[in-house]
Parts: structure tokens; sequence; C-alpha cells
């Protein structure tokens, strides 16, 4: 080995996880055990250590210690309307779809509704006072037993006099668009806003996320229209950046691209 020494001895640890060596989800040796092994200072050590975190090769947990990172395939996500077969990605339930045509296994956490103001943002997606009333739907999804995303719909209050399933606490099986469509408030077109961010404390809990923040989240804001042009409902959907791609197509994708994201086609859906 050449260089610098704590990039000799990040390299030596590259090597040991891509070897093996250092499973997935091994905690590593503490910096006093690795100062003795390399005959290294510690600023040295933090130095190799910071290396390998910018790699996104180990994360390291307060007052834990750090770990090496598991090997996660990025599931893609297609933001755009599939004029075929109407699928619109990002929606939770063909997320989840999207998710077993990969081969993972998807679970929805059992949905979280309450009523409460709007707030500027909100309202301003909405197009509504901010003391108006918003029903707000919250969902964690996981895939392989990790978080994976954490969505929150906002509807107008007054959705619920023509859609009162909106408040239901349950799962809506079939979709909470499918669902307004069904009384009438038919979803014609949508807008996505796309930001990659810092996560909060609480998205740092739910992903499990270092707190030096060199993982990031991507939000994703879709704005959904109706018939009458008026926005119906405001999706905000939270991401691990490490974990996810996403996808936009325009015009006329070969179905052999599709199948490369994984997206269902007519022969793998039922």
């Amino acid at each position: 080995m050449s260089g610098p020494l704590y990039r000799q001895i990040a390299d030596d640890l590259r090597r040991k996880i891509e070897s093996g060596e250092l499973a997935h989800g091994t905690r590593l040796p503490t910096e006093d055990q690795l100062m003795v092994s390399y005959h290294a200072s510690r600023n040295t050590v933090r130095g190799a250590l910071k290396k390998l975190t910018a790699a996104g090769l180990v994360y390291t947990l307060h007052g834990k210690g750090t770990f090496v990172s598991p090997r996660v395939s990025p599931i893609v996500t297609t933001l755009t309307l599939d004029p075929d077969t109407g699928w619109p990605g990002g929606e939770a339930l063909v997320y989840m779809s999207l998710v077993v045509a990969s081969g993972r296994s998807p679970k929805a956490g059992k949905p979280r509704v309450e009523i409460s103001r709007a707030g500027p943002a909100v309202a301003q997606c909405l197009g509504i006072s901010q003391d108006t009333d918003v029903i707000i739907r919250q969902q964690r999804m996981y895939v392989d037993g990790m978080p994976w995303s954490l969505q929150t719909s906002y509807y107008p209050r007054r959705l619920a006099d023509r859609c009162p399933r909106l408040l239901d606490t349950g799962d809506i099986e079939e979709g909470a668009v499918a669902c307004m469509a069904g009384y009438g408030i038919r979803q014609v077109g949508y807008r996505d806003e796309i930001e990659w961010r810092f996560p909060d404390d609480s998205e740092i809990a739910y992903f499990d996320l270092p707190a030096d923040g060199h993982i990031h989240v991507v939000e994703v804001r879709r704005i959904g229209f109706d018939q009458e042009k008026r926005q119906v409902r405001l999706t905000v959907t939270i991401y691990r950046a490490d974990r996810n791609q996403f996808a936009i197509n325009v015009g006329d994708v070969p179905l052999a691209e599709l199948r490369r994201e994984g997206r269902p086609t007519d022969s793998q859906s039922a």
C-alpha cells in the first residue's frame, strides 16, 4: 500500500468489506483498536473512517459504533404516467407492485389518519387558506423489513363530504385516488416537485440514518388536480437517497426499458 496512512487504512478496510471478511452489518473495531492494529493516531483513524463513510461503505450510530453498511439494490420509481397502463409511479399501491416485480418483499404500515389545519406550506400547494382543515393520511413503507419510504397525503376537508372513506382509519385497498374517482373526483393530472435535502431528526430516527447527514433524503411532493382543475391532494413521499432511483419517461419508451426499471408490463400484470 502507498499514499497517506489514513488512505492505506481505508483501502485495507474497504478490501475486507468487499471480500466479505467484514460482513454487512458487522461492527468495526473501535477507534482505539484500529489505532493499535494500524499503529496510527486517532486523527488518522478518523480520517480513514470518514473516507469510508463518504463512500457509503460504513455508517456510525452515536453511542453504538461504526458498522458496515448493508448492500442494498436501489428500487427505481417511475414518476411519470404510463399512457398504456395508466400506472403513475410513486403511489403506495403501485410502489408495492414495483417492489414485488423486482423480487423484493414490501410491507405497508397501518395508516395514521387525522384532521388538522393546513398551515402555510400545505395551504400553498392545495390553493386553500392556512386555517382550512385538511385530512392527513400518513403511512410507512418497508422493503425486506427495512424502512424504505414515508408517505403523507393531505386532502381538503371538504372532500370528505363527497368521499367519506378518506376519513377511514384503515387501508383504502384500491388507493385514495381510485377511491375518490368512484365518488366523481377524478384526478386528471399531477405536478411533481423533487428535492434532495438533509434529513430532519424524525427522518434520521425512522430510516436509521447516521446523524452526520452524509446520507440525504429525497422528498417528492405530488399535487393532484381534478377535472375542474382544482388541487385535490398533496402527497409528500420521503425516500432514503441511497436506496432509491427515479425515472421519468417521455414519449414512446421501449418495453425493455420498462422491464429494466422493474415496471410491471401487460404480461406481468393481472
